[in-house]
C-alpha cells in the first residue's frame, strides 16, 4: 500500500495535506518522508511505523552501543550516507542491513553490488532517519578516523608532499581530500558533536596529544606520532589566518567550519613551547552559545533581581567569579532580553565570542593601542544606550565605567573577585572613588558553573549521616526568605533528606551528566549597602547585611538545586568552597 494513503487513512495526514504533498513531491522530487519530517507534519516514530506496515517490514530500533563497529565497516561510509543503509547485525551467516529507503531501487542496486564485492548475503530491516544518524555517529569515532587519516598522512609526509608552504596556502585553499585537512577536520567534528567547549593540542616528547574539555573537565582522546605534529600545527595556523612561520611568540586567530547542519566558530590561540607549539581551540557553537535565563537555571529571587537591574535607564551590572564561571554567557543572555530595535547597544569585547544580530560589537587589539580603556571611549561617541565591556582590568577602565554609568548609560561588564560582595572592595582598589559606587553599580552577580545531573538516571539517595547534619544546618541557617525557596520534598529533620546522585546511561554518555548550569547570588546595592560603603564598611559586613535583605548566596542556590535533583551536593561543595 502507498504510504501516503496510508497516512491518510490513520488519520495521520489530512486528505487535503496528502494532496498538497503530492505536488511537493513532484515539483522538488523529494520523498515524501523527507518533506514530512522537514515540515514536522508527523512524529519520525509514527511515520516509520505506518511505513513498517507498508512495505511489511519490520522497524528496527538499534542503539548506537549494540552495533560494533567491524559491522559498520562492512559498508563503505560514503555508500551509507549516500543511500541510507547500515549493517546492523550479523546472524546466522546473514547480514542484517537497516535501510531508511529500502523501496528505492538505486539502494537496492547498490546493495546488491556491495554484497557481490564483500562476498555476503542479507537480508533487509527499516530505520528511521535518526537511526542511520546515530549509527554514522559511531561509524565515524574518533580513533577509527584518525587512524584512517593518519596512515594517510604519515604516508605523504613519508613522500615528501606533507605540508604546504605559505605561498601555496595563500593561493589556493588545502585540498579538501588531502590527509592534513581530513585529519584536522576528524578533530574538530568529533570535538562539536561530543560537545567539547575547548580541544587542546599539545606537543610532548611522545608525540602530539589531543585533549577535549567535557564539562570543565579535560580528557585526553588522542595521542599523535610526532611527524605529523608541524602539519597539524601549521593547518590551523592557515585556518586561523596566523603566520605560519611565526613560531617565537603567541598569536591568536579564528575561522569559521560548518559541521552537520551548524555553522561553528573557533576560536585559536598558539603558545610556544620547548617541545614546539600548544594550540588551544574554544568551540564556540550558537546553538549552545546564546541562553536564556530559563537555560542557565537562575533562580527566581536573583532572576528578579537581574530583570530589575537590566531595565534600569543607566547603572553598573557587574558579573563576577572565575575564568570559565560563564560570566560572559550570562552576560550575553541579559543583551538578549535588552536587544531591541529602540536602543542603541554596543560591546566591547576580548575577543568577540558570539555575534549578536542587532549588536554593534568590537574586538579590541592591544597591539595597536585599541584597549578596553580607548575603545571604551571611542564607544561612547557612538551615542550609545547599552554598552557590553568584556572585562573590567585596570583603573582606567574602571574609570570611565563607572563615568559612563553616571553619563545616563546602561554598562554591563565582568570583574575577577570570589564573590558579589568582593566587587565593592575591588572597585575602591581600582581607584574608583567611594561616593561615586552607590550612584553608579546596581547589582554585583557572583557565579559558578555546577554539572548538570542527566534527568534519564539520575538517582534518589540518602547521603551519609554526617554530610545529613551538614546539610541540615546549613538550611537551617538560611533566612526565611530563602527557605521558601526549598522544594516540597526537603523534609522536616536531616534524617528525611534526599539528595541525588549521577548513574549513567546511553543518553547522557555513561556520565550522568548532561551540560552546566550556574548557581548565583546577585548583591543589589540597596540604601543599607550604599550607608555600609560610605561608611568604609568590610566587605564581611556588605555580605552580612546583603544576605539579612534576602540574597540567595552561591551556596544556598546550589544547595537549592542538589535539594530539587538538578546537580549534586558534592558538586555544589566543590565549586562554593572558597566563596
Amino acid at each position: 500500500m502507498n504510504i501516503i494513503t496510508l497516512l491518510v487513512q490513520k488519520n495521520l495526514l489530512k486528505k487535503e495535506d496528502a494532496e498538497l504533498l503530492k505536488k511537493e513531491i513532484q515539483t522538488t522530487g523529494q520523498k515524501p518522508e523527507e518533506i514530512l519530517l522537514a515540515q514536522r507534519k508527523i512524529e519520525e516514530d509514527l511515520l516509520f511505523g505506518a511505513k513498517s506496515e507498508a512495505l511489511q517490514m519490520p522497524l528496527r530500533s538499534v542503539e548506537p552501543s549494540d552495533v560494533s563497529l567491524k559491522i559498520l565497516e562492512l559498508i563503505p561510509e560514503d555508500s551509507a550516507k549516500y543511500y541510507k543503509m547500515v549493517p546492523l547485525a550479523s546472524k546466522e551467516g546473514k547480514l542484517e542491513i537497516g535501510m531508511v529507503y529500502p523501496e528505492d531501487a538505486r539502494a537496492q542496486e547498490a546493495l546488491q553490488f556491495l554484497a557481490r564485492r564483500g562476498k555476503f548475503s542479507y537480508e533487509i530491516s527499516l530505520i528511521t532517519p535518526s537511526t542511520l544518524e546515530n549509527l554514522m555517529k559511531q561509524s565515524r569515532s574518533l580513533k577509527r578516523e584518525t587512524t584512517r587519516a593518519l596512515h594517510e598522512l604519515e604516508q605523504e609526509i613519508g613522500e615528501g608532499e606533507g605540508i604546504q608552504h605559505r605561498k601555496e596556502a595563500e593561493t589556493g585553499p588545502m585540498k579538501e581530500e588531502a590527509p592534513i585537512t581530513k585529519m584536522v577536520a576528524v578533530i574538530l567534528r568529533n570535538a562539536v558533536e561530543g560537545g567539547a567547549s575547548d580541544i587542546h593540542i599539545e606537543p610532548c616528547r611522545e608525540g602530539l596529544r589531543v585533549r577535549f574539555r567535557f564539562l570543565g573537565d579535560l580528557h585526553p582522546s588522542l595521542m599523535l606520532p610526532p611527524n605529523v605534529s608541524q602539519a597539524i600545527v601549521s593547518r590551523l595556523k592557515i585556518l586561523s589566518n596566523m603566520k605560519i612561520d611565526e613560531t617565537r611568540k603567541p598569536q591568536d586567530g579564528r575561522f569559521s567550519a560548518s559541521i552537520g547542519d551548524r555553522s561553528i566558530d573557533f576560536r585559536v590561540a598558539s603558545l610556544p613551547t620547548p617541545q614546539g607549539e600548544k594550540m588551544a581551540i574554544r568551540v564556540l557553537d550558537p546553538s549552545t552559545g546564546f541562553k536564556s535565563f530559563e537555560d542557565l537555571g537562575i533562580e527566581s529571587t536573583n532572576l528578579a533581581r537581574i530583570k530589575k537591574a537590566s531595565e534600569r535607564p543607566f547603572g553598573l551590572i557587574l558579573v563576577t567569579g572565575p575564568t570559565g564561571s560563564g560570566k560572559t554567557t550570562t552576560l550575553y543572555a541579559v543583551l538578549r532580553q535588552l536587544n531591541k530595535d529602540t536602543v542603541n547597544i554596543l560591546s566591547l569585547e576580548d575577543p568577540v565570542e558570539y555575534f549578536i544580530d542587532g549588536v554593534n560589537q568590537s574586538q579590541v587589539r592591544p597591539e595597536i593601542g585599541y584597549d578596553f580603556a580607548s575603545g571604551l571611549r571611542q564607544l561612547l561617541r557612538q551615542d550609545p544606550d547599552i554598552i557590553m565591556v568584556g572585562e573590567v582590568r585596570d583603573n582606567e577602565t574602571a574609570s570611565l565605567v563607572i563615568h559612563a554609568a553616571l553619563t545616563g548609560h546602561l554598562v554591563l561588564s565582568t570583574l575577577h573577585t570570589n564573590n558579589a560582595s568582593g566587587v565593592i572592595p575591588r572597585l575602591l582598589d581600582m581607584g574608583v572613588d567611594r561616593y561615586l559606587i552607590p550612584a553608579t553599580l546596581a547589582l554585583a552577580i557572583g557565579q559558578r558553573l555546577v554539572r548538570r545531573l542527566c534527568n534519564d538516571c539520575k538517582k534518589r539517595v540518602q547521603p551519609e549521616k554526617g554530610m545529613r547534619e551538614l546539610l541540615w544546618r546549613e538550611i537551617q541557617g538560611f533566612p526565611e526568605a530563602v527557605q521558601k525557596l526549598l522544594p516540597p520534598t526537603t523534609g522536616k529533620s536531616p534524617d528525611e533528606l534526599i539528595t541525588f546522585q549521577p548513574v549513567g546511561c546511553k543518553k547522557c554518555g555513561a556520565s550522568g551528566y548532561t551540560g552546566r548550569i550556574a548557581i548565583m547570588e546577585a548583591l543589589e546595592v540597596s540604601d543599607r549597602i550604599c550607608e555600609l560603603v560610605v561608611e568604609q564598611a568590610s566587605e564581611a559586613k556588605i555580605a552580612k547585611v546583603a544576605k539579612e535583605e534576602g540574597m540567595v548566596t552561591m551556596r544556598q542556590d546550589g544547595i537549592i538545586k542538589a535539594l530539587d535533583g538538578v546537580t549534586t551536593l558534592e558538586e555544589v561543595l566543590r565549586v562554593t568552597a572558597e566563596s
